[in-house]
């Protein structure tokens, strides 16, 4: 057999992208090339001199040129993020593992200090001083900053193997936020720079133009095309559920005309897409199926005033499904009405079971059957501005517990 000896880990030639991420875990355990959080292994490696490599970042003209830059939230690149928000570019962090959205703009307090945009650099900073961008922001990213478990210096990229950084460019592909000029780096230790067989990348795989380590910049003049959008044959079920924006981005390009066949339904040779029809099959992983209703479900009022569902014309009882979510919107204007706000819901397919409107409190409640709906709802409005206000758009299952239905104001949906 034979072996790369590029750099100082060995990889047998034959390695599949695994084996490949075992040995640089491995090795830089063994050898003490990793901060914070330990072990390494299932991670992108919080690498000793992480903050080190970042500081090339800023001398890369592409670096000076852009203006929009997404960062990944991984500790190693916290320095990145931070001379991003002293350089006044704006900070685009993705979502944890997508689950609400793609991504969030990092806000610092006006007038920060140095100090002050370290804070807004961290895990918590992110949390803490970010607003949601929604998928019809139009956002155009310049320059995407990855974490890697291993990088080549022909631009081959491997990840810890969730695929969430490929996923995230595909999106943005989909939204039209990347094009064929925005440029990809990675910042990575020198022992994970190593040779990577070209047979291991593959059409979804995200290749870098720029590699930095705490030694040396390397520019990568790579070929190979990067992700050219969302291959919905590599999605499956299981996907869409756990990352609503994928269901917002498959409805857009279903709508487009686009193939949007899933991996499990090209398998079952069926292609259905959720919400466009009356009803979907899920296959469970025992093989079982079942069926789910995904019509817009929407309230109005009987003679006598009281609240009933009304779904494909047909009436139905007046109960509400036990797994019901709400969704909290705040910071909604003074002015706005309550049939706007219908209305706007209607535009955006964010229909709910109820909305209880607390007007008075800038804020509104709506109930969904479920939490697969509720986070497709909070996908759907992420973003949204309304008369120069951004509303602030969660799932609310603490408050639904805190609050009394009797000091709300039910409104039919009509």
């Amino acid at each position: 057999m034979g072996f790369s000896m590029h750099g100082v880990i060995q990889v047998n030639l034959s390695a599949s992208k695994w084996d490949i991420r075992q040995k640089v875990w491995d090795y830089m355990e063994e050898n003490n090339l990793a901060n914070f959080p330990r072990p390494v292994h299932r991670r992108i490696p919080n690498f000793k001199g992480a903050a080190q490599a970042a500081e090339y970042l800023p001398n890369l003209q592409e670096f000076k040129n852009a203006r929009i830059i997404k960062v990944n939230p991984d500790k190693p690149q916290e320095n990145v993020r931070f001379l991003t928000l002293e350089a006044r570019k704006t900070l685009l962090v993705p979502t944890p593992r997508l689950r609400t959205g793609l991504f969030n703009k990092i806000v610092p307090p006006p007038g920060a200090s140095k100090e002050i945009l370290r804070v807004c650099s961290t895990a918590q900073g992110v949390k803490d001083f970010s607003v949601p961008v929604g998928l019809d922001a139009r956002v155009h990213v310049d320059l995407v900053v990855v974490g890697s478990v291993a990088v080549s210096d022909k631009g081959w990229r491997i990840g810890k193997g969730e695929g969430f950084a490929d996923l995230e460019y595909a999106m943005m592909v989909s939204m039209g936020a990347v094009d064929e000029n925005t440029v990809v780096v990675t910042t990575v230790h020198d022992c994970q720079l190593l040779d990577i067989p070209e047979e291991l990348m593959d059409d979804h795989d995200l290749t870098v133009d720029y590699i930095l380590t705490p030694t040396k910049v390397i520019k990568t003049d790579c070929k190979r095309s990067k992700p050219q959008g969302i291959i919905w044959s590599k999605v499956d079920s299981e996907m869409m559920e756990k990352m609503p924006i994928l269901k917002s981005l498959r409805f857009r390009e279903k709508k487009a005309g686009k193939d949007v066949t899933l991996k499990d339904e090209r398998l079952a040779g069926k292609q259905e897409l959720p919400g466009l029809s009356h009803s979907r099959k899920w296959s469970g992983k025992d093989g079982s199926s079942t069926q789910i209703k995904t019509n817009p479900t929407e309230m109005t009022k009987n003679s006598e005033g009281s609240e009933e569902q009304i779904e494909s014309g047909c009436k139905m009882q007046p109960t509400v499904p036990s797994r019901v979510t709400a969704v909290y919107m705040g910071n909604i204007p003074h002015s706005l009405r309550v049939s706007e706000l219908k209305n706007i819901l209607r535009d955006h397919n964010a229909l709910p079971l109820r909305l209880n409107w607390q007007g008075a409190q800038h804020r509104a409640f709506l109930d969904y059957k479920d939490e697969v709906t509720a986070e497709e709802a909070v996908t759907s409005l992420t973003g949204l501005s309304i008369s120069g206000s951004t509303i602030k758009v969660e799932l609310a299952k603490s408050q639904r517990g805190n609050r009394s239905r009797s000091q709300t104001s039910k409104q039919p949906l009509v």
